[in-house]
């Protein structure tokens, strides 16, 4: 079966910086799929080559079975789109932002109402179509957005930050709505993001780094592959602690942002022991499962910072 997203080896430059680096990841019909990188990791750039607007320097990429360089007309037909920033006429009606749009992929007539009101309708904002845009909550404008991008009846949905904006309660209905289309219409949607509680609500993940691939699979899986628990150590000497811990204990302590970080399955047992050696040179220390920071940590021995 064809993927309904795939990327192989993409590359793509800004002068002397790499935006991606030989990127390859498929994601299958119906997925819901989450691009999770800090900024500057390469999510916007694919996001442009994925939906035509550049084409791709090195490597190839297809969405739903047609090829971005050759035949984007084909991607574009299949293909719906929610940019980050806001693509509404905020002096125009819902109806008038959403039949222009449809003027666009070139519905007319009785075609375009009936989708007009269908994703209306599918969207909750069947009752504000007289409304300016401008007016609109923050969460009312990211309805009006998608069902802009579902218009047209697409089979894939890109959606770049689609949480931008909104406040927690606005950026939950907008994940049920989510699982909601991929549920009920089957729509395969992939998302870029820099929110961790975001990428944990996708059913695969790409991890992304200086536009490289550096992890790929299910939220649960990636969490697993770290390790039991994560213990941090504050200190004033961190390296010397480290060494220290390193030479007394069964462990591999690392050095990240001046603090002492230990992977281990037995965190309670290894916090027991470090702070009964060395309970005088730490400051504070901390406990906890893995996250998908700690899966960004694990991989490029960086720390996952958002910019935001």
């Amino acid at each position: 079966m064809t993927a309904a997203v795939a990327a192989r080896s993409l590359t793509y430059r800004y002068g002397d910086r790499v935006a991606l680096n030989d990127l390859s990841f498929e994601v299958a019909e119906g997925e819901l799929f989450g691009l999770l990188g800090p900024n500057g990791g390469g999510k916007t750039t694919l996001f442009r080559v994925l939906s035509t607007l550049v084409p791709p320097q090195g490597g190839e990429a297809s969405v739903g079975g047609f090829d971005v360089r050759s035949d984007p007309d084909g991607v574009r037909g299949v293909l719906g789109v929610t940019f980050q920033s806001p693509s509404l006429d905020a002096k125009l009606t819902v109806r008038e932002n959403l039949t222009h749009h449809g003027h666009l992929y070139g519905l007319r007539g009785a075609a375009l109402r009936e989708r007009l009101a269908a994703v209306s309708e599918r969207l909750g904002v069947a009752d504000r179509l007289g409304d300016l845009c401008g007016g609109l909550s923050g969460g009312l404008k990211r309805r009006v957005e998608i069902a802009k991008g579902l218009l047209h009846d697409p089979r894939v949905l890109l959606l770049d930050e689609p949480s931008t904006g909104l406040d927690p309660t606005a950026r939950f209905a907008l994940w049920e709505l989510l699982r909601d289309l991929q549920r009920e219409d089957g729509v395969t949607t992939l998302v870029t993001t820099h929110l961790m509680e975001e990428a944990e609500r996708c059913d695969r993940l790409a991890i992304l780094d200086a536009g490289r691939l550096v992890a790929e699979g299910e939220p649960d899986d990636l969490r697993a592959a770290v390790g039991g628990d994560v213990l941090t150590l504050s200190t004033e000497r961190p390296d010397e602690l480290a060494e220290a811990v390193r030479g007394r204990f069964d462990l591999a302590p690392t050095v990240l942002d001046g603090r002492v970080r230990i992977e281990t399955p037995a965190g309670h047992e290894a916090l027991r022991d470090v702070m009964a050696v060395f309970g005088a040179e730490v400051t504070q220390v901390t406990l906890g499962k893995p996250t998908l920071g700690d899966v960004f940590t694990a991989r490029t021995g960086k720390r996952f910072e958002t910019g935001a």
